[in-house]
């Protein structure tokens, strides 16, 4: 199987005391969609969070190996690995001064991408596959904050898209929105992961075994066990996995 990320020997650490994921060994299936599970401080937004130097900007420190497509993620430059490595947060958090057209278009910008001849084209595709531009085509001017919590975490979406990434980390994307918003974040989950590979973070365990392909369950810092999701949710090998998903605790 062609991996895209391969974690290898990872130890992650907040303060260089707290040991926050202890020995994890991990490879993520390019074009595929990964679910990491597990009960809350077990590791799960820690981890994805080392998957683009994230875990760095708070102040923590890893030790192990990462590699992207290849690549020592510790010897990329953390800008360009964020273009390859995209984060979509719990909460939605357009740019409260930007209009929805600069917020896809911010990233851009930052890559030295000017000109809104240029701009335009990639901000309505990413806007398309982000499945918003019918909703928003008309009001581009308006500001990000104007739009509904679950139009805010596509815009979101849409921002991560327009730089091209080969990965998106989701950390509990859906978590702070309606029934109905949820399952257009889920119906865009199975678009994307034809041209992108996914990882998610999610404490819903019908929403992994639903969009993923792959699922992953974290308990304490540890990765207790990783397989294909049916095989996760159906026949676990692990007891304390099998215990989690069907809801004696976490």
């Amino acid at each position: 199987m062609d991996n895209i990320i391969s974690v290898k020997n990872l130890n992650a650490y907040y303060n260089k005391k707290n040991h926050v994921l202890k020995n994890i060994n991990i490879d993520i299936p390019r074009n595929k969609v990964m679910a990491i599970i597990g009960p809350s401080g077990c590791g799960k937004s820690t981890f994805i969070r080392c998957l683009n130097r994230m875990h760095e900007v708070v102040g923590g420190t890893i030790d192990g190996s990462i590699e992207v497509d290849g690549q020592d993620l510790m010897k990329v430059d953390p800008v360009l690995l964020r273009k390859q490595v995209g984060m979509v947060f719990q909460k939605p958090n357009p740019f409260p001064t930007m209009s929805i057209f600069n917020n896809v278009a911010a990233g851009l910008r930052l890559n030295g991408v000017r000109g809104k001849k240029t701009l335009a084209p990639i901000v309505e595709k990413s806007l398309r596959q982000a499945a918003l531009w019918d909703e928003v085509k008309d009001n581009l001017d308006k500001s990000g904050m104007d739009l509904s919590g679950g139009q805010q975490q596509r815009l979101c979406i849409a921002r991560t898209l327009a730089v091209n990434p080969k990965v998106i980390l989701m950390d509990e994307p859906a978590s702070a929105l309606d029934p109905l918003s949820t399952s257009k974040i889920e119906d865009l989950i199975f678009e994307l992961k034809n041209e992108y590979t996914i990882v998610i973070v999610t404490h819903n365990m019908q929403q992994a075994s639903r969009v993923s392909d792959f699922t992953a369950f974290f308990y304490v810092g540890d990765l207790v066990e990783i397989s294909d999701t049916r095989k996760m949710f159906t026949s676990p090998d692990n007891k304390k996995t099998e215990d989690y998903i069907s809801g004696r605790f976490g």
